[in-house]
């Protein structure tokens, strides 16, 4: 599930874009100031980011900028009712993708955010297209081969997508619900633990018999992988 970071001062408008969007199947997150906005751009990873101008604490541009010294790749749209031609030079100087004057139809601003990250999800490094490497950690993505430290690990086929789909977004929390719409192409059912099964079954075979530990739990938020610990 793609991620979203919604920075907006504008409750209203910001819970619709929200409702929106999850009701289009994205995964979004809403800072309603600029500080938190700031503090969630500088700390958390998203697919993309919807930012208003006029923001208390930080602007819009400020926000961009760190987003831009953070990641180069991401798509950044400025929603906001400064429409004039010295506003959206600067934004696009400071690294916006894409500038939408308020008042806006939500129908337009979802075509041109599945553009970006259609875009951006065809940038996949070719290296990563084939082979996905994390500590000592290989993934064949074209073979579905599996090794660690010169070891084959043999996995299922659903053990490999989940293992897939977590290096494919290496230190990101990917929650339950994701998990289960990409790998079981099923919606969560909070009643069952067959992910919290899958996750022991790859530990297992992945982390218990080495000292690095690369698979990780996020309490009430998800599952990631990182060699950090």
């Amino acid at each position: 599930m793609q991620r979203i970071l919604i920075v907006e001062d504008e409750v209203k408008v910001a819970n619709a874009v929200k409702m929106g969007l999850e009701e289009n199947g994205f995964e979004v997150e809403v800072a309603y100031d600029g500080r938190i906005g700031k503090g969630l751009a500088a700390s958390q990873d998203y697919d993309l980011v919807i930012l208003d101008l006029n923001l208390p604490h930080h602007n819009g541009y400020e926000i961009c900028e760190t987003i831009r010294r953070r990641n180069n790749k991401v798509p950044v749209i400025m929603l906001t009712a400064l429409g004039g031609m010295d506003d959206k030079m600067q934004a696009f100087e400071l690294g916006a993708d894409d500038y939408l004057v308020k008042p806006f139809d939500f129908r337009e601003l979802l075509a041109r955010i599945r553009v970006f990250l259609k875009r951006a999800g065809a940038e996949v490094p070719a290296a990563q297209r084939y082979k996905i490497v994390i500590a000592d950690l290989e993934i064949d993505r074209e073979r579905k081969e599996v090794n660690r430290a010169g070891k084959k690990i043999t996995l299922t086929a659903k053990e490999f997508q989940l293992l897939e789909l977590l290096a494919m977004h290496k230190g990101k929390v990917i929650s339950k619900l994701a998990i289960a719409e990409k790998v079981w192409n099923i919606d969560f059912d909070t009643g069952t633990n067959v992910i919290e099964v899958y996750m022991n079954f790859l530990r297992k075979k992945i982390d218990k018999d080495f000292e690095l530990k690369l698979l990780h739990t996020k309490t009430g938020m998800g599952y990631y992988i990182s060699e950090d610990q």
